[in-house]
């Protein structure tokens, strides 16, 4: 049994914290967030993630898990200290490092025995010697520590999954024996293990989101192509998919991404590649072509029903992605604003991310179930594909709507059979 802090309990530190505690550890997890602490302490999560919920009250039951808002406490006997907490993006696209510092400073502050410090927040490349230098400087007394950077492969919705089940644990550190004892730390998950030096783990992380990034844009860029041409994008995806070389995945063609890793961490590359006298073209393009998304099918939905002016839509959806309450660069939000910009009123459900979204988003109707969302709308928008929408009664729908339009931001639906239904239908690259 290891002796494990974790600095943050967000998405990350707390999904870390928790599978930690399940593999036998001792976790102690910590935030400044006095709120967000009490609040778990009592069995409230802070965030959605499917199966979080139950881990985490199973192994704070188990007393292998516990919550705290003091650094003294939490460093007591640790032997690691996670830090998982937020690297938002600055207005010019650099992240932000001032969560990372303080986190740094206070384990700087109140270790009192050797430590590996491990960065698994997505962090710019050296990072992990700046973490190093500040721990130095602000030791009380010289206190042996390493730093170790390992960076997080979670998807929202699917994180307990991709922590257990990992295609691979990336260990950075310039110590290699301080590297070694992280990857004993996770053999557990039976994962291949890649240790390499700091600033190529750091690096790892980011590429790695870029890429996925591009995959997203390059399919939305072709989906608009498919349109023109009279080819069906999904069946593009398919046939490309079953190529080992490319992959089956992250070649859904949509309404772009969003949420907390792809915005902010293509955003941080390319201000990267900027400070060190580079131009990076295909970042920009990837960037540029997923944002063009949002009021590119607001503006096909306005063809779809004569103007948008003086009508109302329904949203399906509002989280950036299905099996979250993640409202972080969410589509929806850009949506929204066109959508009023034309002068359209708008109405949305939500089965998880509503509350969320009431802080975020102003000036719409927010309904209870598909359903009474649909009733006096001029056209409906799949914004996030829950599989709840999948299997919605769609003559209830169409009984409810002022005019049969749907707009399929996802492409959840066959064109086909919404065509044979009366539903004047649109898909993206179908």
């Amino acid at each position: 049994m290891k002796q494990i802090c974790v600095v943050g309990v967000g998405y990350v530190g707390l999904v870390t914290g928790a599978c930690f505690a399940d593999l036998g550890n001792r976790v102690t997890a910590l935030d400044v967030d006095e709120k967000r602490i009490e609040n778990l302490k009592k069995g409230i999560m802070p965030i959605y993630e499917p199966g979080l919920d139950e881990l985490v009250k199973r192994n704070v039951k188990a007393g292998r898990l516990s919550f705290t808002t003091s650094y003294a406490d939490a460093m007591k006997d640790a032997e690691y200290a996670f830090i998982a907490v937020g690297t938002p993006s600055a207005d010019n696209g650099e992240a932000d490092l001032k969560y990372v510092e303080a986190a740094a400073k206070s384990i700087a502050a109140t270790m009192s025995a050797p430590l590996i410090i491990i960065n698994k927040s997505t962090v710019p490349i050296g990072t992990g010697d700046w973490v190093a230098d500040i721990v130095t400087k602000a030791q009380p007394k010289p206190i042996p520590f390493s730093v170790v950077s390992c960076p997080e492969f979670l998807r929202e919705g699917a994180a307990i999954g991709d922590f257990m089940n990992p295609h691979r644990t990336v260990i950075g550190s310039l110590h290699r024996d301080a590297a070694e004892k992280v990857a004993h730390l996770h053999l557990p998950l039976r994962a291949p293990i890649v240790i390499t030096d700091l600033r190529t783990a750091e690096m790892i992380k980011y590429a790695s989101n870029a890429f996925l990034a591009t995959k997203i844009s390059f399919m939305n860029e072709l989906a608009d192509l498919c349109e023109r041409v009279g080819a069906d994008v999904k069946e593009v995806a398919a046939g490309m998919g079953y190529d080992a070389r490319i992959g089956r995945h992250f070649l859904e063609a949509g309404l772009g991404w969003g949420g907390s890793c792809f915005p902010k961490d293509v955003k941080a590359l390319a201000f990267m590649a900027e400070q060190n006298d580079l131009d990076p073209r295909i970042l920009h393009s990837v960037m540029g072509v997923n944002y063009d998304r949002r009021p590119g099918a607001v503006k096909l939905v306005g063809e779809m029903v004569g103007g948008l002016k003086g009508k109302t839509v329904g949203l399906l959806g509002l989280a950036f992605k299905p099996n979250t309450d993640d409202m972080r660069e969410a589509p929806s939000i850009d949506i929204v604003e066109e959508l009023k910009k034309a002068g359209a009123k708008v109405r949305a459900y939500d089965p998880v991310a509503m509350d969320v979204a009431r802080g975020i988003i102003k000036g719409i109707e927010y309904c209870e179930d598909s359903y009474k969302m649909a009733k006096g709308c001029d056209a409906l928008m799949v914004v996030t594909e829950w599989n709840e929408f999948k299997q919605l009664d769609l003559d209830q729908i169409k009984s409810l709507l002022n005019k049969p339009v749907i707009f399929d931001g996802r492409n959840i639906y066959d064109p086909a059979v919404m065509k044979e239904m009366g539903f004047t239908y649109r898909g993206i690259g179908r």
